[in-house]
């Protein structure tokens, strides 16, 4: 029926899993993807017989009990190959001393902060309480920010007597805890923290939300668990695309949106669309999950299209998300150590946190004997984003360069040793993704932006929601996933119907 047509706008893994659910659900339901091919910034690219993963290269969730395997179980959609990393990531501080193993087994890691940060340990104590109280929180399906009775109701439902107590750390940060512990002075435990919550918050220990940070210091250990996916990334969206289609769902892929517009008048919503021959399209619908950066709708909503002058206001002073320059390379396995890590991150003066992920032999990213080699760093947009076009080359060769010298020396290797290496800047995820400047990730985990404290999934806009990295629980496939969950149960319960997905932990 008209009344319940859904149009989801964006085909990363956070609108596949909204049009997924929905479609699953019964509903009519139109994803429309302005990139030729699915999936955002989970996304893969090929170069020749390589495989190389856009910007995520691992996954959260696929335990039992983890988002991802409650939802592939609810949509009847296979749990994709893949193999636990141990340890999730092997960290190097640059001070000479060894790497920091993040063991998946909590005793084995609990031996190596203590090894490695002596002094420590009621620090990590801390961290460990706060980890399982959210958990424990996370799994009864919670609504945040509240906005309305019935995602009070469902806040409440899922508070239990731990919850209560960690709360009172909601407006701290992890730089707070360390003092609360007495291990503020400790340097080298600082530097570690902030190298790991630049990862997942995009801020470091004096800006990341307490709750949020011991969460996902701790996201490597038993029972959650990183995992490396067989196929890459790509799987993801490919299998979420499969459920969605299976159960009625229309794609429109290489269609951009132009315009959105709230007809007051019959309560819907007016979409316009030009597709890959720039044809125009006009959709209408009752509702749109919006999957896209925030940001993204002051570009799409005129002035006069229903979104009211304070919430765009709102949205025009969130803080803007980090960029990235991302290293691609291909190599000769033999040329990289025995029993190299498959994760690892450095500390480098220049640009802070550098992220490497290198594939698994037979994983399907290249052949065999070859490997994949991706490094990151976060940088600000702002320094790309206005450079002429030769500023902009002579920029990025020069960082490209100092990229790879950094390569070569961690792991020895000369120029000859790449088969293949390029470099993408904000302005190729922008060309990429389509997100506003290249931004990727989304809000930094910020006390005053986490959980109640952030941007709800509910607008001021009846029938215009939004879900992705920018709402809660955050980033990541596993965030983004939870995110999508959580605003079509707000959808449908809108509509007067319930959706329980079960958490299959026992």
């Amino acid at each position: 029926m008209f009344e319940e047509s859904i149009i989801v706008v964006g085909g990363g893994v956070a609108g596949l899993t909204s049009a997924a659910l929905l479609s699953r659900e019964g509903y009519p339901v139109t994803l429309v993807e302005a990139h030729t091919q699915l999936g955002g910034c989970a996304g893969t690219f090929q170069r020749g017989p390589f495989t190389f993963d856009v910007g995520a290269t691992q996954v959260a969730g696929l335990e039992k009990g983890g988002i991802h395997n409650r939802l592939f179980h609810y949509l009847d959609i296979p749990v994709p190959k893949s193999e636990l990393l141990d340890p999730g990531c092997s960290v190097v501080l640059g001070d000479g001393t060894e790497p920091i193993n993040l063991w998946h087994d909590p005793s084995r890691w609990k031996k190596e902060r203590q090894e490695q940060f002596p002094g420590s340990e009621v620090f990590w104590s801390l961290c460990s309480q706060i980890h399982k109280s959210n958990w424990a929180f996370v799994d009864r399906d919670p609504i945040l920010p509240v906005r309305n009775f019935w995602d009070c109701s469902q806040l409440l439902r899922a508070l239990r007597p731990p919850n209560l107590l960690t709360g009172v750390f909601s407006k701290l940060t992890i730089s707070d805890l360390l003092k609360i512990t007495s291990c503020q002075r400790d340097r080298r435990l600082r530097r570690f923290l902030d190298l790991q919550l630049k990862l997942y918050s995009q801020e470091p220990a004096s800006r990341t939300a307490a709750l949020y940070g011991a969460t996902v210091l701790q996201m490597a250990q038993s029972p959650r668990g990183l995992w490396h996916l067989h196929g890459s990334m790509q799987i993801l969206s490919d299998l979420l695309r499969n459920s969605f289609l299976r159960d009625g769902g229309k794609l429109l892929i290489g269609h951009r949106v132009t315009n959105i517009f709230n007809e007051k008048e019959s309560n819907s919503f007016y979409v316009d669309i030009i597709d890959t021959r720039k044809n125009s399209i006009r959709l209408n619908a009752s509702d749109i999950v919006f999957s896209l950066p925030p940001q993204s709708l002051l570009d799409l909503i005129p002035i006069d299209g229903g979104l009211s002058t304070t919430y765009r206001e709102v949205i025009n002073k969130l803080p803007k998300p980090s960029g990235a320059l991302v290293f691609y390379g291909a190599l000769s396995r033999s040329r990289l150590p025995v029993n190299c890590p498959n994760h690892i991150q450095i500390f480098d003066q220049h640009f802070g946190s550098l992220f490497i992920s290198i594939s698994m032999e037979d994983d399907q990213r290249a052949p065999a004997g070859m490997a994949t080699l991706i490094a990151s760093v976060f940088v600000n947009v702002d320094q790309w984003s206005n450079l002429d076009s030769q500023s902009y080359a002579k920029k990025k060769n020069i960082v490209g360069n100092k990229l790879i010298n950094i390569i070569n020396n961690h792991f020895d290797l000369q120029e000859t040793s790449w088969v293949h290496h390029e470099l993408s800047t904000p302005r190729s995820f922008a060309r990429w993704t389509g997100r506003p400047g290249g931004i990727v990730g989304g809000l930094g985990q910020h006390p005053s932006q986490f959980g109640p404290f952030g941007l709800a999934s509910r607008t001021p806009l009846k029938g215009l929601w939004l879900c992705g990295d920018s709402i809660y629980p955050g980033e990541g496939t596993a965030g983004v996933s939870q995110s999508a969950m959580m605003v079509v149960r707000q959808l449908m319960e809108s509509k007067g119907r319930h959706l329980k997905i079960p958490v299959l932990n026992e």
